[in-house]
């Protein structure tokens, strides 16, 4: 029996983006698998949820190993989670490591170095580098010199999008490889009977007033606040922009849009578990990030045929066009915002056009597609024939 050993940071980023290769590796290919996470960090929105998770993955027999991972690569508690981490790999004689997360997989990359030599295949998905075309300066300087180091210390470097995955083809890695990320159940999404009308309703809105959504935390990187500025300047009270998660800039973005005198056009629905229902009931989706290594939000508002004002980079390009699938601007944009919530708000044939390519454009990030990527990468590293499993 081949051993496999899953390093992330938290838990949730294994029950949102892995649970299915767990799954896979355990069940299909009867692997040993190990988790090696900080369990006991939850900052999860259902707790419950997460820790019904860890409870069924003992019971599918996966060895669970608990690092005490800090989120920031600085801080001095990750000195004590490196020194765990190397003896659950030293002692565990693993056939593959697949590290995940930015700390996580630094860290994982020192710690196996004995372990490459012994014959461990050493696996690193990113999930999105730091550094990217519209990245600020300071993080090339930061992140690319230490990402492209610790590539000479992986098997396998796995990119989501098409801009890292031809970065990171001039790292030291010998195999790169590109997967749709880790993959949208889009036929779901499609599938789903909603009544509009009444979702609107449900949260306050009109059936005639334009619906427009995000679903995302409350954190600087998604950018909420550039929407909240561009409905200030859009002279439109009929524009109602819904925003479904948590996170701690909820009070910032409250003070914007009172400040703004938009406070009565802004909804704050907090943690949701129907966010497909709430795109089929949006108009029009807004997905601004700083960054994303893809998007997953992106893609599902698109598989609900909701164009996307979104901004224009990183991942994100990989399934926007500008003009066909919605209308892609700069994060910091305000004014191009305005213009394109208003140009697509004003026009109800020009949504609908843009329905069909939205839906096209996310045919590859289906769930089933992705994840056979995923796993046609497994079976290569661990030397199980394509055709087996």
């Amino acid at each position: 029996m081949q051993k496999v050993l899953i390093v992330a940071s938290v838990v949730s980023f294994i029950e949102w983006f892995n649970k299915e290769n767990v799954d896979f590796l355990n069940q299909t290919l009867g692997c040993e698998v190990h988790i090696a996470c900080n369990f006991e960090y939850m900052n999860d929105t259902d707790i419950a949820r997460t820790k019904s998770y860890i409870k069924k993955l003992r019971q599918n027999g996966v060895v669970l190993h608990q690092i005490p991972f800090a989120r920031s690569p600085l801080s001095p508690g990750n000195i004590r989670a490196f020194k765990q981490l190397k003896a659950v790999i030293q002692g565990g004689n693993f056939q593959l490591i697949h590290c995940h997360t930015p700390t996580a997989a630094m860290l994982t990359r020192l710690a196996a170095k004995t372990a490459r030599k012994n014959g461990s295949v050493v696996m690193y998905t990113c999930h999105g580098f730091h550094f990217h075309r519209a990245a600020p300066k300071k993080n090339w300087l930061l992140y690319y010199p230490v990402e492209r180091f610790l590539s000479r210390w992986c098997d396998y470097l796995i990119t989501i999008n098409q801009e890292d995955y031809h970065r990171a083809k001039t790292f030291h890695c010998k195999r790169v490889r590109y997967i749709p990320g880790v993959g949208v159940n889009i036929h779901q999404i499609q599938n789903l009977t909603v009544n509009k009308a009444e979702k609107k309703k449900s949260l306050g809105v009109k059936p005639n007033q334009i619906l427009l959504f995000s679903a995302g935390e409350l954190i600087e990187r998604k950018n909420h606040e550039v929407i909240i500025k561009a409905l200030a300047k859009i002279n439109n009270p009929n524009i109602v922009y819904a925003i479904a998660g948590k996170g701690p800039l909820k009070g910032y973005l409250q003070q914007l849009a009172q400040k703004l005198k938009v406070q009565n056009r802004v909804l704050f629905l907090g943690f949701r578990t129907d966010i497909f229902e709430l795109y089929h009931a949006a108009d029009i989706s807004a997905f601004p990030s700083k960054i994303e290594g893809l998007g997953l939000a992106g893609i599902e508002a698109m598989a609900a045929g909701v164009p996307l004002v979104s901004s224009n980079v990183h991942g994100i390009l990989d399934y926007v066009t500008n003009g066909k699938t919605g209308y892609a601007v700069a994060p910091n944009n305000v004014n191009g915002f305005a213009r394109a919530i208003q140009k697509l708000a004003e026009s109800q044939s020009l949504r609908q056009s843009m329905r069909e390519n939205c839906l096209k454009a996310v045919e590859p990030f289906e769930l089933s597609n992705a994840l056979q990527a995923m796993w046609n990468i497994y079976k290569e590293a661990l030397n199980i024939p394509s055709g087996e499993a």
